[in-house]
């Protein structure tokens, strides 16, 4: 039986140029909330097809609000 190697989870497409709007990556089969762009170099990003990104976004979003709001 072969183990699994570290590297060996599955991809989604990853470097599939549909999946990519612009700076953006777009891939409802990914479940990843944060990906790697497509020059790992550059950093990572959210995926725009998953649900939770936005949830990510709001959260955010809100503490940025909530703590201008209360340092006033």
């Amino acid at each position: 039986m072969k183990k699994p190697s570290q590297n060996s989870s599955p991809d989604f497409d990853h470097d599939n140029p549909d999946n990519w709007r612009g700076i953006f990556y777009f891939n409802r089969k990914d479940p990843r909330v944060i990906v790697p762009k497509l020059n790992p170099t550059m950093g990572w990003t959210l995926n725009f097809g998953n649900i939770y990104s936005y949830v990510l976004i709001g959260l955010l979003i809100l503490i940025i609000v909530g703590f201008s709001y209360f340092l006033k």
